[in-house]
Parts: structure tokens; sequence; C-alpha cells
């Protein structure tokens, strides 16, 4: 059955005005569970394959590269616990023929305004039990103003696979941050430091945490302000961000121009 994924004109304005749309429940359960199995084997071929890459640190982060994947590692110079995975939809076909669902890609064309569109980029974010850190206020704008000339053009959708609670670490965005554009960064002499939002350029009560369940969609704009806190609970965060540009360009770090067609 064919079912209706384009925006409507009230998520439209919503997602212009706001920087973001959520979509809840739009995967069911058994499509989740069969998601984050292809996760969680993606993050095992991840790990071999780390085993073999160039490592370096940052901030006291590992991170390890091979090829054109890398892989970022919980605080520690040892961990062995994967915190991201970028890209990841190589690593399994499951999550090849993901990028490809009407049910992302539709209202991707609705906001790009174009019917081709291709891949930029995607990640696995590992939120563990218990060992999951927080991610700093940010925007994605900053990380990807030198690789692209369309960095408006770059919109993500988040797919929350596990439910997202204050307590787990959910996703937080800050509502209408997206306006500004590349927003400056902090100087506070780390390594990472000027990829992290200034606290002193954005509205901190403009914060919504986004507690959604498993399955849900978050649609977010490029430039808005994001982050999370750590996962102090027993159960896991994980979660799927696929980043989207217009069609015939190359993705950020393989190069190779993936135009969607959807399945």
């Amino acid at each position: 059955m064919i079912i209706e994924t384009n925006l409507t004109p009230k998520e439209k304005s919503s997602y212009k005005k706001d920087g973001f749309l959520v979509r809840e429940n739009i995967f069911s359960k058994s499509e989740v569970f069969k998601i984050n199995e292809a996760l969680e084997r993606a993050a095992s071929k991840a790990l071999l394959l780390s085993q073999k890459g160039t490592a370096y640190h940052l901030d006291g982060k590992r991170f390890v590269d091979s090829d054109y994947l890398t892989v970022q590692f919980e605080p520690g110079l040892d961990s062995e616990t994967i915190r991201v995975i970028e890209p990841a939809h190589q690593l399994d076909e499951e999550l090849r023929e993901l990028i490809t669902d009407q049910r992302l890609v539709n209202p991707i064309q609705d906001i790009i305004g174009m019917k081709l569109i291709s891949l930029w980029t995607d990640k696995l974010n590992l939120k563990r039990p218990k060992e999951g850190t927080g991610f700093g206020w940010h925007q994605d704008s900053p990380y990807w103003v030198h690789d692209s000339e369309n960095v408006d053009l770059l919109p993500n959708v988040y797919l929350s696979l596990d439910n997202a609670t204050l307590e787990n670490g959910c996703f937080k965005v800050i509502r209408g941050s997206h306006t500004s554009g590349c927003l400056p960064g902090t100087n506070d002499g780390t390594q990472l430091g000027g990829f992290y939002t200034d606290p002193n350029a954005f509205d901190k009560t403009a914060e919504v945490p986004l507690e959604i369940s498993a399955g849900s969609l978050v649609f977010f704009n490029p430039h808005i302000v994001h982050g999370s806190e750590p996962n102090s609970t027993n159960t896991q965060r994980r979660a799927y961000i696929i980043t989207y540009q217009p069609g015939g360009l190359p993705a950020l770090k393989s190069g190779e121009i993936e135009n969607i067609r959807v399945r």
C-alpha cells in the first residue's frame, strides 16, 4: 500500500519557523527491531575494521579511520565502546535500503525542494547504557561548510531506535536557532572547541527536549543548535541520522555520487 509521506503545508511552515519537525511512530516495532539488528551488525563490522585502521585522539576521545569510515569511541584512551560510526550504510544492506525509504525521502524532497536528491552522509549514534556520553550544543553546518557549497540544503532526518527520555540522553534542539546561519564556536582551548556553539550565541530558554518513542522521526535543519545529555540508565539510546543533499553531488566522505531512488 502506498502511503502519503509528503509534508503538509502546516508541517512545512512549522519546519521553516522552528528548524525541526517531529513525526511520531512512523516505523513499527517489528521494523525497528530489524533496523536495530542491522545497526548491531554494522557496529560489529566497524569494531573489526577499527582494529586495522589509523587511530588518533582529540580531546581525550579515540577516533579510528578505515578508508573513509570513521569510528569514534567513548572517552578513554583504551575504550572499545563505540560512540559514533560515520558513514554507516555501506556496512549493512538493511541500512543501505533504509536511506531510500519514502518515509524519509519524500519529506526531505519537500524540504530541499527537489525530486532528485543524494546522500551527503549518515551516522549511527550508539548511546550505550551507563556509558553513552552526551553531545554538547553544536550545529552541523560548521562541520560541513568547507566541504559543501550547499550547506543550507543539507537537511537531516533522525530515526529514534529506542524510546528516548531525558534520563537516557534524548535529542534536544534550540527552537528557531537555525535562522542565524553558522554561529560562532567556543574558544576554550580544546581541539574541537570551535565546533561547539558559543553559549552566548543562542537562547537556551528555547531548548526543546525530544522525548520520542522508537520508530519516530525528527527532521532538522543543518543550522539548528542541538545536543544531548549522557545516558544514565540501563537501557539503550540508539539513533540513525541521515543527511541528504541535492542530487548529483558527491557524498562527504566517500566522494561518490549516491543519488536516491525511492524503493
